[in-house]
């Protein structure tokens, strides 16, 4: 595959970037060193290699789920700084 100027501009507009004209040679040997990395890794002998799907050999690795014993309201809003009996009071946040 070819980099050119013109394949950079086009990226650069599809991606919504602002490319410097002094600024675009240097982009286009980049790209143009990274699309030749990929094609050496393409030259590779992947035959009998399968896929790595995750990294690791642990899945779903969760607790168990279970129901527990909670505290009261009572006791929920008996260290509250103001409370009005059934919520919490908390100062207001949000003016309009």
């Amino acid at each position: 595959m070819q980099v050119d100027n013109q394949l950079v501009s086009h990226l650069a507009h599809l991606s919504r970037l602002n490319v410097a004209p002094e600024k675009m040679d240097k982009l286009v040997t980049d790209m143009q060193d990274l699309v030749g990395f990929v094609e050496q890794l393409n030259e590779l002998d992947t035959t009998g290699i399968a896929p790595l799907i995750h990294m690791g050999d642990a899945q779903n690795v969760l607790r168990d789920d279970f129901v527990s014993g909670s505290i009261s309201r009572e006791e929920a809003l008996q260290n509250a700084p103001d409370a009005d009996g059934t919520f919490f009071k908390v100062p207001k946040v949000i003016r309009k």
